[in-house]
């Protein structure tokens, strides 16, 4: 997926800067900020200064915080929203904890989004990369089932299923980081 930092403003591209641009592997098991220069220019900035004009300002930079890693500050921003993308960046947090059955009853909560149509067609083009990935594809997107590669990748490291994991996460990342900081049209 290509995926400019720019389109989120001047802000939002100095911090993705700071790690490969909003193109990074983030890991499938969580751990501390991976970037200590992120860590201060986030926690001073507001979401809706960062997104002004953003469909969903504080997911937005709850993603923000999940892309560096930073686990406890996403956590703190989406627990009291109530919306299907604060619903899903706390699936994915608990994903990458690992804990599966409160990453299920999250994505239980974000029922059928519209950012799952774009994921699933990426995950077809990324699983294409990968033939030796068993993964049951259903579109237009099964969070459930990914919570189980990405299981079975963490005990896999350095196999197809971790690559393939890894990558359909980032582009997961980068579709609801789109979908919740663009403007709502």
């Amino acid at each position: 997926m290509p995926f400019n930092s720019t389109d989120y403003g001047n802000r939002v591209a100095e911090i993705l800067a700071l790690d490969q641009d909003g193109n990074r592997l983030i890991p499938l098991v969580s751990g501390g900020c991976a970037s200590k220069r992120a860590e201060p220019l986030l926690i001073k900035q507001a979401a809706s200064d960062l997104f002004p004009v953003a469909r969903a300002p504080e997911p937005a930079l709850a993603g923000l915080w999940l892309y560096f890693s930073g686990a406890d500050e996403c956590h703190r921003i989406v627990q009291e929203l109530g919306s299907a993308e604060a619903s899903f960046w706390h699936a994915i947090l608990h994903r990458q904890e690992p804990d599966a059955g409160n990453a299920s009853y999250w994505f239980g909560r974000v029922g059928s989004h519209p950012a799952f149509i774009p994921l699933h067609e990426h995950a077809v083009q990324i699983l294409a990369r990968y033939p030796k990935v068993r993964f049951r594809l259903s579109a237009p997107w099964d969070p459930f089932a990914f919570i189980e590669l990405c299981e079975t990748a963490r005990q896999q490291p350095g196999s197809e299923s971790e690559m393939a994991a890894l990558e359909i996460q980032r582009a997961e990342w980068q579709i609801l980081f789109d979908y919740c900081a663009r403007r709502d049209s």
